[in-house]
């Protein structure tokens, strides 16, 4: 919490000097804001507000008209997530941030195998060009896409239009998890985000590098709809 004020803070008071400094064209390039934490503390920083959210002790920082001000000239993320675009997974809302400290990427059934440059560009901008060093890629329960998977593979059919190419990219970890224990739908909701991490650790040539390296960090975790806990599988 004592981060997140301080980063608030500091976003402010970049905003108040930009203002008294209108004859200075370099004051106003970008907004004053801390570096973006290591992979570590930015993963604590989620965990965190998580188990605020769980608790119904959501404090919603960085949500005012106030708070956007400040990062009109940039933006300085803690974060990037890969979530799923159903509308019940808000990744700053469970994850208890405000505006400008996570760098989203949704795509029904947060894949990355065959998403094409709109979804790895967008990860790959974010390590690159904004300088985040953790990357989560979040599924959630009762997801879908992924259902969707498992029906129409196992019924053989398809679906119309580009739906029927999205459930197939998904089916692959429908196919790797069929045999294990336990519920259908949960295993392949974990391999498909295992699948999309495991992906990500290995693409060249800006991610993989970064990883190697040791300035990169990307995990995977699961949102439960009924609890609102996330779980990282990685």
């Amino acid at each position: 919490m004592q981060d997140r004020s301080r980063r608030r803070f500091l976003l402010s008071a970049g905003a108040a000097l930009t203002s008294a400094s209108l004859g200075d064209t370099s004051a106003m390039a970008a907004p004053r804001a801390t570096p973006a934490p290591g992979a570590d503390k930015a993963l604590h920083l989620l965990m965190e507000g998580n188990a605020h959210f769980v608790k119904g002790a959501i404090t919603h920082p960085g949500r005012t008209p106030e708070d956007f001000g400040p990062l009109a000239a940039g933006q300085n993320p803690i974060a990037a997530i890969l979530g799923c675009a159903d509308s019940r997974v808000p990744p700053e809302i469970l994850f208890d941030l405000g505006i400008g400290d996570l760098f989203i990427i949704r795509v029904a059934g947060n894949y990355v195998n065959g998403a094409g440059a709109s979804v790895k560009g967008s990860i790959e901008y974010a390590v690159a060009e904004l300088g985040v060093s953790l990357v989560m890629v979040l599924g959630h329960s009762q997801c879908g896409a992924v259902k969707a998977a498992i029906q129409h593979l196992h019924d053989k059919d398809a679906l119309p239009g580009a739906i029927n190419d999205l459930v197939n990219t998904i089916k692959p970890a429908v196919l790797d998890s069929e045999h294990m224990p336990g519920d259908p739908l949960e295993n392949a909701i974990r391999t498909n985000v295992l699948h999309s991490v495991n992906r990500l650790h290995s693409l060249e040539p800006v991610l993989a590098p970064a990883v190697r390296s040791g300035k990169l960090n990307i995990v995977g975790g699961v949102y439960d709809l009924a609890t609102g806990k996330v779980d990282l599988l990685t």
